[in-house]
């Protein structure tokens, strides 16, 4: 039987606007910017109003994103739409988790705040940046990166595509590299080495403020970045090393297409993930809200 999924992006799609029309024209994703708003004043000016710069710190990207992807996944789920299973990339697992039943959207809202905050602190302690390298394979991603020592292989995003994390100061080397190799690697939109070691430190805090949690089981299947399997036990864990460990993507969604999952809804500001998923599996039928709402409203 055909299975549907909603899979929420990461950090790099954010754009100034993103959400506003979705809370104009249906009052559950206003709902939603109104709870964020009153624990963090500013997230819906921030998502509207707020320039490209503003929108890529760390503590003010994971917080507007999980805003409007949560806003969105309420969209859906007020239409009747209900996921078999449900996929987070990076900050997007804590909105999948949320969706999942692991804990309220209050919670969830909260902790993404503290994850960001994390994240930037411990970004800001070195000079780091990430970059997408394209054509090329994983294995030899990893062998560049071998011979660049703070130079990680950290999202395993499709056949072709791998991100890494590292230094800056190694990043142009790496790069010229790359190239030589027949390669390209694509700087990200983001400001820090994340799922990297450099991340490590904002890990061993955010496991503390998870600690302190009240974590429910899912009540729908919820893959880990870290295992490309749902999670079992150890919720907790996964949560806080995901942050400082490589995302197995394109392992995640071979997974989920092996349990009949055929269709995949991506839940955030663009069509990254829907890309990805189309160059994992061509025949899967992968599409952003946007274009699941538009289809909507014609039919």
């Amino acid at each position: 039987m055909d299975k549907l999924a909603f899979v929420f992006s990461g950090q790099g799609d954010q754009y100034p606007g993103m959400g506003k029309a979705l809370a104009l024209q249906y009052p559950s994703a206003a709902d939603i910017y109104t709870m964020c708003d009153t624990i963090r004043p500013g997230t819906t000016s921030q998502c509207w109003e707020g320039n490209e710069e503003e929108l890529k710190e760390t503590k003010n990207t994971q917080p507007c994103l999980f805003a409007m992807e949560l806003a969105a996944a309420s969209v859906l789920r007020n239409k009747g739409l209900t996921p078999a299973a449900v996929a987070g990339f990076s900050l997007g697992e804590l909105v999948a988790a949320t969706v999942a039943g692991v804990f309220d959207p209050q919670t969830g809202f909260r902790l993404v705040c503290k994850r960001g905050e994390l994240m930037q602190r411990a970004a800001e302690k070195y000079d780091t940046a990430m970059a997408a390298v394209v054509k090329l394979t994983a294995q030899q991603v990893q062998t560049l990166c071998d011979n660049y020592p703070q130079i990680y292989p950290v999202n395993f995003n499709c056949p072709g595509q791998i991100t890494v994390s590292g230094l800056a100061s190694q990043m142009p080397a790496f790069s010229a590299a790359v190239r030589a190799a027949g390669g390209r690697a694509i700087p990200l939109k983001v400001k820090g080495a994340f799922h990297s070691p450099f991340m490590r430190d904002a890990a061993e805090a955010f496991a503390q403020e998870l600690k302190k949690t009240d974590l429910k089981r899912p009540g729908i299947p919820l893959y880990s970045n870290i295992t490309a399997r749902p999670y079992t036990d150890d919720i907790a864990g996964l949560l806080s090393k995901q942050i400082c460990s490589p995302v197995q993507w394109e392992e995640t969604i071979r997974n989920m297409l092996a349990e009949g999952i055929s269709t995949f809804v991506e839940i955030g500001p663009g069509k990254t993930l829907t890309n990805i998923i189309q160059k994992i599996n061509p025949d899967a039928h992968a599409l952003s809200v946007t274009e699941y709402l538009a289809e909507e409203t014609v039919c």
